[in-house]
């Protein structure tokens, strides 16, 4: 399928490359990669997200160009790191010919003319730089800087489970490509605004732990938001300080998303429960150790409810 693509890549001249909504480093950094490297093969390209590019990635090259504004009509959609076409945006379907779907979700939905999915790669970032191979483009500094990141932001720094050897080795390449470690890391990492430190001691606040101590979740509200003028896009990692804890095998982030008790749920498991069949349960989706869902009421509820599906799915 690669091969595929990379026909219809230089086959066609007008591109649209969108990502999940709510992007993560790798729907991010995946995007940019993408677009940059289409560029670079002189084709006219339009990068997109429904939700724009959040503060944290917008040191990345080319950052500055993802829209919120879909184009009147381009030949081919890629649509990256998104489980659903409605996760990027349904409209792709009415204004480009063809879609191209590429991702490494479990049970993506085959939405496209193009269908390449492959839950083994660590990254779509690195599915994009296999794409770049096949069309042997060269790796320039744009691209790499953007695989490099989509790498790190999905491995966790290398922490994750899925820092096969390929994460490694294609991070190896964006290095010898002229790649910055550091400055890679200070832009991920290092680099946070102070109303997301204040956003987040307030968060920590609310840190719950379930009965039997291997779950624990925090949350947020739009009262926080305003009283630190933030928003939900600053909020990327937080999830990960209640997993953080001993003994915890889960960590639970719930968010809202609107004024009626609409709450995004993000998840993410060491290991031993499989939290991409909850998030699928609940109507999300995602993987084996990390996923999400959307629910609706009170979040001290909603707390209670993931909680016993979680324990849940520990017992099977």
């Amino acid at each position: 399928m690669r091969e595929a693509i990379a026909q219809t890549l230089k086959a066609h001249s007008r591109f649209v490359v969108a990502a999940h909504k709510s992007p993560d480093g790798d729907a991010v950094a995946s995007t940019l990669a993408c677009t940059h490297m289409l560029r670079e093969m002189g084709k006219e390209v339009v990068a997109y997200n429904v939700d724009g590019c959040p503060e944290q990635f917008r040191f990345l090259p080319g950052a500055e160009d993802i829209t919120t504004q879909l184009p009147e009509g381009a030949d081919v959609g890629i649509v990256l790191d998104a489980s659903a076409l409605e996760r990027a945006d349904s409209s792709l379907r009415d204004c480009c010919d063809l879609l191209v779907n590429i991702d490494h979700h479990p049970y993506s939905e085959d939405f496209g003319e193009y269908y390449w999915v492959d839950t083994q790669a660590s990254a779509t970032g690195v599915m994009v730089y296999r794409l770049l191979e096949a069309l042997e483009q060269p790796l320039t500094l744009p691209v790499a800087m953007c695989v490099y990141s989509a790498v790190i932001s999905d491995t966790g720094s290398f922490h994750y489970a899925n820092a096969n050897p390929e994460a490694f080795r294609v991070a190896a390449a964006c290095v010898e490509a002229g790649v910055d470690p550091w400055a890679i890391a200070e832009g991920l990492f290092e680099n946070q605004p102070l109303p997301r430190l204040q956003l987040l001691a307030r968060v920590l606040n609310t840190l719950t732990i379930s009965s039997c101590g291997r779950f624990a979740s925090v949350y947020t509200t739009q009262d926080m938001f305003a009283a630190t003028g933030t928003s939900g896009d600053v909020t990327d990692g937080f999830v990960n300080y209640p997993r953080s804890l001993k003994g915890v095998e889960v960590g639970v982030f719930f968010r809202p998303v609107d004024q009626n008790n609409t709450y995004k749920i993000s998840m993410r498991s060491k290991g031993q429960v499989d939290v991409g069949t909850l998030g699928r349960s609940l109507g999300g989706g995602g993987h084996h150790n990390a996923a999400g869902a959307q629910l609706q009421g009170p979040v001290e509820e909603l707390q209670q409810q993931v909680f016993t599906a979680l324990a849940r799915e520990l017992d099977a």
